[in-house]
């Protein structure tokens, strides 16, 4: 039988594409990819950005860095590379992380880098939820 596909932020299965070079690995998930086909995604590396880079927090319709560089046109690149894949591969749901500027869905950091948070999405749920496709928060598995 075949396994319903699920885009996954590539960092909450272990890969070191966080910001600071980490990842944020949820045990559970790694259990859920014997049942579901994880498609690991980052889009800040698709967006054409490296790691480690310069943490970013999104505030309205722009993604600056803490040090004021507006990396709004790197987060809409990977936004649309991720869509992109989930047509292709006919993706309807993706898990992803919690409070990112990318990922987040319900509430991301805003803006402040103050750790405050606020109502919204990060640029990849918000266009994957536009274009139909469930956006799973990682706190789901914590």
């Amino acid at each position: 039988m075949k396994k319903e596909k699920i885009l996954i932020s590539a960092c909450l299965v272990g890969l070191n594409c966080q910001y600071d070079g980490g990842n944020h690995e949820i045990p559970k998930l790694m259990e859920l990819m014997k049942e579901y086909d994880f498609i690991p995604v980052c889009p800040e590396q698709l967006g054409g950005l490296k790691t480690p880079r310069p943490g970013a927090e999104r505030k309205n319709d722009k993604v600056m860095t803490k040090d004021g560089v507006d990396v709004t046109k790197e987060f809409q690149k990977g936004a649309e590379e991720i869509l992109r894949l989930a047509k292709k591969l006919d993706v309807k749901k993706a898990i992803l992380k919690s409070r990112s500027p990318s990922c987040g869905c319900g509430e991301i950091e805003d803006g402040t880098f103050t750790h405050h948070m606020t109502e919204g999405d990060g640029v990849t749920a918000e266009l994957l939820k536009k274009n139909g496709i469930e956006i799973i928060s990682s706190d789901l598995y914590l």
